[in-house]
Protein backbone atom coordinates (compact mmCIF):
# COMPACT_ATOMS: atom_id res chain seq x y z
CA UNK A 1 0.00 0.00 0.00
CA UNK A 2 1.28 3.44 -0.92
CA UNK A 3 1.37 6.15 1.75
CA UNK A 4 -0.04 8.68 -0.74
CA UNK A 5 -1.67 8.14 -4.11
CA UNK A 6 -2.93 10.77 -6.54
CA UNK A 7 -4.97 9.52 -9.46
CA UNK A 8 -5.63 11.80 -12.47
CA UNK A 9 -5.79 14.89 -10.25
CA UNK A 10 -6.54 18.24 -11.90
CA UNK A 11 -7.17 21.69 -10.46
CA UNK A 12 -8.84 24.57 -12.30
CA UNK A 13 -9.15 28.18 -11.17
CA UNK A 14 -11.77 29.46 -13.59
CA UNK A 15 -10.21 28.99 -17.03
CA UNK A 16 -6.69 28.57 -15.61
CA UNK A 17 -5.27 25.06 -15.34
CA UNK A 18 -3.07 24.87 -12.22
CA UNK A 19 -2.62 21.08 -12.19
CA UNK A 20 -3.36 18.78 -15.12
CA UNK A 21 -4.15 15.06 -14.89
CA UNK A 22 -1.47 14.32 -12.28
CA UNK A 23 -0.93 10.74 -11.09
CA UNK A 24 1.70 10.17 -8.43
CA UNK A 25 2.49 7.65 -5.68
CA UNK A 26 4.58 8.09 -2.53
CA UNK A 27 5.95 5.07 -0.67
CA UNK A 28 5.78 4.75 3.13
CA UNK A 29 8.73 6.53 4.77
CA UNK A 30 9.77 8.19 1.50
CA UNK A 31 11.05 11.77 1.33
CA UNK A 32 9.56 13.11 -1.91
CA UNK A 33 10.33 16.56 -3.28
CA UNK A 34 7.93 18.45 -5.54
CA UNK A 35 10.27 20.58 -7.64
CA UNK A 36 9.54 23.10 -10.33
CA UNK A 37 9.60 26.77 -11.34
CA UNK A 38 7.10 29.32 -10.06
CA UNK A 39 3.63 28.56 -11.41
CA UNK A 40 4.36 24.88 -12.04
CA UNK A 41 1.59 23.75 -9.66
CA UNK A 42 3.74 22.22 -6.91
CA UNK A 43 2.24 24.20 -4.01
CA UNK A 44 -1.29 23.55 -5.33
CA UNK A 45 -0.54 19.81 -5.33
CA UNK A 46 0.71 19.99 -1.74
CA UNK A 47 -2.36 21.96 -0.63
CA UNK A 48 -4.69 19.43 -2.29
CA UNK A 49 -2.96 16.57 -0.48
CA UNK A 50 -3.32 18.49 2.77
CA UNK A 51 -6.98 19.30 2.20
CA UNK A 52 -6.48 23.06 1.94
CA UNK A 53 -7.66 22.90 -1.70
CA UNK A 54 -10.10 20.51 -3.36
CA UNK A 55 -9.21 18.94 -6.73
CA UNK A 56 -11.48 19.73 -9.65
CA UNK A 57 -11.20 16.13 -10.84
CA UNK A 58 -9.37 13.01 -9.68
CA UNK A 59 -8.85 11.33 -6.31
CA UNK A 60 -6.37 11.45 -3.42
CA UNK A 61 -5.61 8.56 -1.07
CA UNK A 62 -3.60 8.64 2.16
CA UNK A 63 -2.77 5.27 3.71
CA UNK A 64 -5.15 3.51 1.34
CA UNK A 65 -8.15 5.66 2.31
CA UNK A 66 -9.82 8.09 -0.08
CA UNK A 67 -9.48 11.56 1.50
CA UNK A 68 -10.47 13.60 -1.54
CA UNK A 69 -13.46 15.15 0.23
CA UNK A 70 -12.17 15.03 3.81
CA UNK A 71 -11.42 18.32 5.63
CA UNK A 72 -7.90 19.11 6.86
CA UNK A 73 -8.44 18.03 10.49
CA UNK A 74 -9.52 14.52 9.45
CA UNK A 75 -6.47 13.71 7.30
CA UNK A 76 -3.87 13.08 10.05
CA UNK A 77 -1.20 15.21 8.42
CA UNK A 78 1.39 17.66 9.73
CA UNK A 79 1.99 20.85 7.75
CA UNK A 80 4.86 23.35 7.90
CA UNK A 81 4.30 26.57 5.97
CA UNK A 82 6.96 28.85 4.51
CA UNK A 83 5.95 31.60 6.96
CA UNK A 84 5.92 29.07 9.89
CA UNK A 85 2.50 30.52 10.94
CA UNK A 86 3.36 30.56 14.66
CA UNK A 87 1.00 32.25 17.11
CA UNK A 88 2.96 35.30 18.38
CA UNK A 89 0.99 35.53 21.66
CA UNK A 90 1.75 31.91 22.60
CA UNK A 91 4.94 30.47 24.03
CA UNK A 92 6.91 27.83 22.14
CA UNK A 93 5.34 25.08 24.26
CA UNK A 94 1.84 26.49 23.73
CA UNK A 95 2.38 26.66 19.98
CA UNK A 96 3.50 23.04 19.88
CA UNK A 97 0.63 21.94 22.13
CA UNK A 98 -2.05 23.71 20.10
CA UNK A 99 -2.87 20.83 17.78
CA UNK A 100 -3.02 18.36 20.65
CA UNK A 101 -5.48 20.56 22.55
CA UNK A 102 -7.69 20.77 19.47
CA UNK A 103 -7.67 16.98 19.44
CA UNK A 104 -8.67 16.89 23.15
CA UNK A 105 -5.55 15.00 24.23
CA UNK A 106 -5.20 14.66 28.03
CA UNK A 107 -3.14 17.41 29.72
CA UNK A 108 -0.55 15.02 31.12
CA UNK A 109 0.04 13.45 27.73
CA UNK A 110 0.22 16.87 26.06
CA UNK A 111 3.03 17.93 28.39
CA UNK A 112 4.98 14.76 27.73
CA UNK A 113 4.55 14.84 23.95
CA UNK A 114 5.45 18.54 23.72
CA UNK A 115 8.64 17.87 25.68
CA UNK A 116 9.49 14.94 23.37
CA UNK A 117 8.85 17.00 20.23
CA UNK A 118 10.99 19.93 21.45
CA UNK A 119 13.79 17.52 22.32
CA UNK A 120 13.60 16.00 18.85
CA UNK A 121 14.12 19.41 17.23
CA UNK A 122 16.76 20.39 19.83
CA UNK A 123 14.69 23.13 21.48
CA UNK A 124 14.31 21.58 24.93
CA UNK A 125 14.66 24.35 27.51
CA UNK A 126 13.10 27.02 25.25
CA UNK A 127 9.46 26.11 25.80
CA UNK A 128 8.62 29.31 27.69
CA UNK A 129 10.01 31.71 25.09
CA UNK A 130 7.85 33.53 22.55
CA UNK A 131 8.40 33.40 18.75
CA UNK A 132 9.82 36.94 18.63
CA UNK A 133 12.56 35.82 21.05
CA UNK A 134 13.76 33.14 18.65
CA UNK A 135 16.02 33.13 15.61
CA UNK A 136 14.66 32.17 12.20
CA UNK A 137 16.11 28.68 12.51
CA UNK A 138 14.56 28.21 15.95
CA UNK A 139 11.16 29.37 14.68
CA UNK A 140 11.44 26.83 11.87
CA UNK A 141 12.12 24.12 14.44
CA UNK A 142 9.06 25.17 16.47
CA UNK A 143 6.88 24.88 13.35
CA UNK A 144 8.35 21.44 12.69
CA UNK A 145 7.77 20.32 16.29
CA UNK A 146 4.16 21.48 16.09
CA UNK A 147 3.70 19.46 12.89
CA UNK A 148 5.11 16.19 14.27
CA UNK A 149 3.89 16.35 17.88
CA UNK A 150 0.63 14.52 17.16
CA UNK A 151 2.46 11.81 15.19
CA UNK A 152 0.91 12.36 11.77
CA UNK A 153 0.86 9.75 9.04
CA UNK A 154 2.18 12.31 6.58
CA UNK A 155 4.33 15.46 6.85
CA UNK A 156 3.91 18.25 4.28
CA UNK A 157 6.55 20.99 3.97
CA UNK A 158 5.96 24.12 1.89
CA UNK A 159 9.43 25.61 1.26
CA UNK A 160 10.22 25.62 5.00
CA UNK A 161 13.85 26.71 4.51
CA UNK A 162 13.21 29.58 2.10
CA UNK A 163 13.39 32.32 4.75
CA UNK A 164 16.71 31.21 6.24
CA UNK A 165 20.15 32.54 5.33
CA UNK A 166 22.43 30.31 3.28
CA UNK A 167 24.55 28.89 6.11
CA UNK A 168 21.57 28.15 8.35
CA UNK A 169 19.66 26.67 5.41
CA UNK A 170 22.52 24.25 4.74
CA UNK A 171 22.55 23.21 8.41
CA UNK A 172 18.79 22.76 8.54
CA UNK A 173 18.84 20.58 5.42
CA UNK A 174 20.98 18.04 7.23
CA UNK A 175 18.95 18.24 10.45
CA UNK A 176 15.63 17.93 8.64
CA UNK A 177 16.80 14.93 6.63
CA UNK A 178 18.15 13.22 9.76
CA UNK A 179 14.92 13.87 11.66
CA UNK A 180 12.81 12.49 8.82
CA UNK A 181 14.97 9.36 8.71
CA UNK A 182 14.84 8.93 12.49
CA UNK A 183 11.04 9.19 12.59
CA UNK A 184 10.52 7.16 9.39
CA UNK A 185 7.90 9.74 8.49
CA UNK A 186 6.51 9.91 4.95
CA UNK A 187 7.31 13.46 3.87
CA UNK A 188 6.48 15.60 0.83
CA UNK A 189 8.34 18.88 0.46
CA UNK A 190 7.83 21.68 -2.04
CA UNK A 191 10.83 23.61 -3.28
CA UNK A 192 12.12 25.51 -6.30
CA UNK A 193 15.69 25.04 -5.08
CA UNK A 194 17.47 22.44 -7.23
CA UNK A 195 20.35 21.97 -4.81
CA UNK A 196 17.93 21.42 -1.93
CA UNK A 197 16.05 18.68 -3.76
CA UNK A 198 19.13 16.93 -5.14
CA UNK A 199 20.83 16.80 -1.72
CA UNK A 200 17.84 15.73 0.40
CA UNK A 201 15.28 13.81 -1.64
CA UNK A 202 14.78 10.08 -1.91
CA UNK A 203 12.85 10.92 -5.07
CA UNK A 204 12.10 14.08 -7.03
CA UNK A 205 8.88 14.82 -8.91
CA UNK A 206 9.56 17.66 -11.33
CA UNK A 207 6.48 19.65 -12.38
CA UNK A 208 6.09 22.02 -15.31
CA UNK A 209 2.93 23.92 -16.23
CA UNK A 210 0.85 21.72 -13.94
CA UNK A 211 2.06 18.40 -15.37
CA UNK A 212 4.57 15.83 -14.15
CA UNK A 213 7.66 16.02 -16.37
CA UNK A 214 9.70 13.34 -14.62
CA UNK A 215 9.86 11.41 -11.37
CA UNK A 216 13.00 9.67 -10.18
CA UNK A 217 16.03 9.74 -7.92
CA UNK A 218 18.30 12.77 -7.88
CA UNK A 219 20.87 10.85 -9.92
CA UNK A 220 18.27 9.86 -12.54
CA UNK A 221 16.88 13.39 -12.84
CA UNK A 222 20.36 14.85 -13.24
CA UNK A 223 21.97 12.29 -15.53
CA UNK A 224 18.97 10.90 -17.41
CA UNK A 225 16.54 13.80 -17.91
CA UNK A 226 13.34 12.87 -19.72
CA UNK A 227 12.97 16.13 -21.64
CA UNK A 228 14.89 19.28 -22.61
CA UNK A 229 13.01 21.15 -19.87
CA UNK A 230 14.21 18.75 -17.17
CA UNK A 231 17.76 18.86 -18.51
CA UNK A 232 17.84 22.66 -18.62
CA UNK A 233 16.12 23.15 -15.26
CA UNK A 234 18.72 21.25 -13.22
CA UNK A 235 22.21 22.74 -13.03
CA UNK A 236 24.07 24.96 -15.51
CA UNK A 237 23.21 23.75 -18.99
CA UNK A 238 24.08 24.68 -22.56
CA UNK A 239 21.11 24.07 -24.87
CA UNK A 240 21.48 23.93 -28.67
CA UNK A 241 18.58 23.55 -31.08
CA UNK A 242 19.55 22.53 -34.58
CA UNK A 243 19.43 19.81 -37.22
CA UNK A 244 21.34 16.63 -37.93
CA UNK A 245 23.54 17.46 -40.92
CA UNK A 246 25.38 14.17 -41.25
CA UNK A 247 25.24 10.56 -40.02
CA UNK A 248 28.74 9.31 -39.24
CA UNK A 249 28.61 5.73 -37.99
CA UNK A 250 27.99 5.86 -34.22
CA UNK A 251 27.84 9.66 -34.30
CA UNK A 252 25.67 12.49 -35.62
CA UNK A 253 27.01 15.78 -36.84
CA UNK A 254 24.74 18.56 -35.58
CA UNK A 255 24.44 22.01 -37.10
CA UNK A 256 23.34 24.58 -34.49
CA UNK A 257 24.08 28.21 -33.71
CA UNK A 258 26.36 28.60 -36.76
CA UNK A 259 28.72 25.79 -35.80
CA UNK A 260 28.93 22.03 -36.16
CA UNK A 261 29.75 19.46 -33.50
CA UNK A 262 29.42 15.73 -32.98
CA UNK A 263 27.18 13.79 -30.60
CA UNK A 264 26.80 10.09 -29.87
CA UNK A 265 24.11 8.40 -31.99
CA UNK A 266 21.87 6.79 -29.36
CA UNK A 267 18.61 7.07 -31.34
CA UNK A 268 17.56 6.28 -34.89
CA UNK A 269 17.58 9.50 -36.91
CA UNK A 270 17.85 10.91 -40.41
CA UNK A 271 19.69 13.84 -41.92
CA UNK A 272 17.57 16.94 -41.51
CA UNK A 273 15.87 15.81 -38.29
CA UNK A 274 15.47 18.55 -35.69
CA UNK A 275 17.41 17.88 -32.50
CA UNK A 276 17.90 19.54 -29.12
CA UNK A 277 21.31 18.99 -27.55
CA UNK A 278 21.91 19.65 -23.84
CA UNK A 279 25.45 19.90 -22.53
CA UNK A 280 26.20 20.44 -18.83
CA UNK A 281 28.58 23.31 -18.17
CA UNK A 282 30.83 21.16 -15.97
CA UNK A 283 31.43 18.75 -18.90
CA UNK A 284 33.41 21.41 -20.78
CA UNK A 285 37.18 21.27 -20.38
CA UNK A 286 39.41 24.34 -20.57
CA UNK A 287 42.66 22.54 -19.80
CA UNK A 288 44.80 22.74 -22.95
CA UNK A 289 46.85 19.65 -22.08
CA UNK A 290 43.75 17.51 -21.51
CA UNK A 291 42.51 18.32 -25.01
CA UNK A 292 45.63 17.26 -26.89
CA UNK A 293 44.89 14.54 -29.44
CA UNK A 294 41.17 15.29 -29.63
CA UNK A 295 39.96 11.73 -30.19
CA UNK A 296 36.33 11.47 -29.07
CA UNK A 297 36.10 15.18 -28.35
CA UNK A 298 34.58 18.32 -29.82
CA UNK A 299 37.28 21.00 -29.72
CA UNK A 300 36.97 24.71 -30.57
CA UNK A 301 38.80 28.00 -30.21
CA UNK A 302 37.03 30.41 -27.86
CA UNK A 303 37.36 33.73 -26.05
CA UNK A 304 36.44 34.37 -22.42
CA UNK A 305 33.68 37.01 -22.27
CA UNK A 306 32.62 36.88 -18.62
CA UNK A 307 33.92 35.29 -15.41
CA UNK A 308 31.90 34.57 -12.27
CA UNK A 309 34.02 33.36 -9.36
CA UNK A 310 31.86 31.16 -7.07
CA UNK A 311 34.44 30.03 -4.52
CA UNK A 312 34.47 26.28 -5.05
CA UNK A 313 34.04 26.76 -8.80
CA UNK A 314 34.19 29.39 -11.53
CA UNK A 315 31.57 29.93 -14.23
CA UNK A 316 32.85 31.15 -17.59
CA UNK A 317 30.88 32.57 -20.50
CA UNK A 318 32.73 31.71 -23.71
CA UNK A 319 32.28 32.92 -27.28
CA UNK A 320 33.31 30.59 -30.12
CA UNK A 321 34.72 31.88 -33.40
CA UNK A 322 31.34 31.08 -34.99
CA UNK A 323 29.65 33.46 -32.54
CA UNK A 324 27.98 30.71 -30.49
CA UNK A 325 27.96 31.16 -26.71
CA UNK A 326 28.93 28.47 -24.20
CA UNK A 327 28.91 28.21 -20.41
CA UNK A 328 31.73 26.30 -18.72
CA UNK A 329 31.86 25.48 -15.01
CA UNK A 330 35.31 24.68 -13.67
CA UNK A 331 36.09 23.34 -10.19
CA UNK A 332 38.70 25.46 -8.44
CA UNK A 333 41.37 22.93 -7.49
CA UNK A 334 44.74 23.81 -5.99
CA UNK A 335 46.91 25.11 -8.83
CA UNK A 336 43.92 25.33 -11.19
CA UNK A 337 44.29 27.99 -13.89
CA UNK A 338 41.88 30.92 -13.57
CA UNK A 339 41.14 32.68 -16.84
CA UNK A 340 40.30 36.33 -17.44
CA UNK A 341 37.87 38.16 -19.76
CA UNK A 342 39.36 38.64 -23.22
CA UNK A 343 41.65 35.63 -22.94
CA UNK A 344 41.72 33.17 -25.86
CA UNK A 345 41.83 29.45 -25.24
CA UNK A 346 40.74 26.03 -26.48
CA UNK A 347 37.55 24.48 -25.13
CA UNK A 348 36.31 20.94 -25.61
CA UNK A 349 33.92 18.29 -24.37
CA UNK A 350 33.59 14.52 -24.86
CA UNK A 351 31.25 13.59 -27.71
CA UNK A 352 29.41 11.13 -25.46
CA UNK A 353 28.71 13.73 -22.74
CA UNK A 354 25.85 15.53 -24.52
CA UNK A 355 22.19 14.66 -23.85
CA UNK A 356 20.16 14.58 -27.07
CA UNK A 357 16.44 14.82 -27.78
CA UNK A 358 15.04 14.28 -31.26
CA UNK A 359 12.20 16.73 -31.77
CA UNK A 360 8.79 15.50 -32.86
Amino acid sequence: MQAVRLEAVSKMYGETVAVKDLSLEVAPGEFLFLLGPSGSGKTTVLRMIGGYEQPTTGSIEIGGHDVTQLPVHQRNIGMVFQSYALFPHMTVAQNVAFGLKMRHVAKGEIKQRVAEALELVELDGLGQRYPNQLSGGQQQRVALARAIVYRPALLLLDEPLANLDRRLRDTMRVELKQLQRRLGLTTIMVTHDQEESLSMADRVALLYQGSLEQSGSSVEIYNQPASPFVAAFIGEMNVFRGQISQLAGVEYVVQADNFKFRVAAEQTARVGDDITVCLRAERLVLDQAALEGGMGWNIFKATIEFVSYLGASTLYLLRLESGAALKALQTNLVGQTLYSPGQSLTVGWPIASAICFLND
